[in-house]
């Protein structure tokens, strides 16, 4: 009789373990590998340098070039000193890692009220950031160049940010043999986002982070999936020839400052529930975290990464 428990038992673990197999092979069909961070919000969250470092990211993008649109161009890096973010840039590039610069953010001083702004703005971000060099132009991060444009668009109408995208692109006509200038837009989760889909809508961005965090009703907090994967779904058909990637925020995680040991455990509904949802998108492209800063205190994305 006990050597029949030994057996209905082992039985029993063996079958477990099939199972576990199983679900930890669904979340992981469709990895990607692609782990993409915010940085430049926080000036306690080291440099761009640190950051691209830690081998955790494969793409960084500088927030936010958030003046604009009125004949007025600055960013904001939060504290960050401009003075070394040049050689950064070109750091992180000779590490195969890409460098966008985002647009926009949450303050209220950008939009573009016209056709002619649209133009100005664009001039100003090919001369200013990407790869033109006309004299007169305050370069701040010297003679380094971004590798595109990341639209994070919160405040203001959406009128001419279509306009903005074609005149970006329309730059691509002096590299030969690459794409110089790449656009991505990181829209809020609800689908679609009118302040950019007009943008979405030539076709030319390749990249889509959606925002699944923040105080919207599509926001994952760590757990329970209702609602994020419909509008997971809507992203991903409505864009079927772009990457779409799951935004996140660590600081939303559930993963408290400074946890040692395994962390992991904070995330296994990430890890066998959501993921395993969206991964099922053929045009699913990786996971978008904000931000370093809350990454860095957290270690989200040192787990992450092997997910994604």
């Amino acid at each position: 009789m006990a050597s029949r428990r030994r057996s209905c038992l082992g039985a029993l673990l063996a079958l477990a373990f099939v199972l576990l197999s199983c679900l930890a092979g669904s979340a992981t069909a469709r990895q990607r590998n692609q782990v993409t961070v915010f940085w430049g919000r926080n000036k306690d969250e080291g440099s761009l340098r640190e950051a691209c470092d830690t081998g955790l990211y494969t793409t960084v993008i500088i927030s936010f070039y958030s003046v604009f649109g009125h004949g007025r161009y600055w960013g904001d890096l939060s504290g960050h000193q401009l003075r070394g973010v040049g050689a950064d840039i070109k750091h992180c590039q000779s590490k195969g890692i890409l460098v966008l610069l985002s647009i926009g953010g949450g303050g209220h001083d950008y939009s573009l009220p016209s056709s002619q702004s649209a133009a100005e703005v664009a001039d100003n971000l090919w001369n200013a950031h990407l790869g033109g060099r006309r004299s007169g132009v305050y370069r701040p991060f010297g003679d380094s160049a971004v590798d595109g444009i990341d639209f994070y668009i919160d405040n203001g109408a959406p009128d001419h940010y279509d306009e903005l995208a074609r005149r970006l692109d329309g730059y691509n006509r002096f590299y030969r043999g690459r794409k110089g200038v790449r656009l991505t837009a990181s829209p809020r989760c609800g689908c679609p986002d009118w302040r950019v889909d007009r943008a979405l809508q030539t076709g030319l961005f390749e990249r889509i982070h959606v925002r699944f965090y923040g105080d919207d009703k599509c926001s994952y907090k760590n757990g329970g999936t209702w609602g994020i994967v419909e509008e997971w779904d809507k992203w991903t058909a409505r864009y079927p020839k772009t990457e779409v990637y799951l935004g996140l925020a660590a600081a939303e995680s559930g993963v408290p400052d400074g946890a040692q040991g395994t962390i992991a455990v904070y995330l296994k509904y990430l890890y066998y529930d959501l993921l395993p949802k969206v991964q099922k998108a053929p045009n699913y492209g990786g996971v978008m975290v904000w931000d370093r800063y809350s990454d860095k205190k957290t270690g989200y994305s040192g787990v992450v990464q092997g997910w994604a």
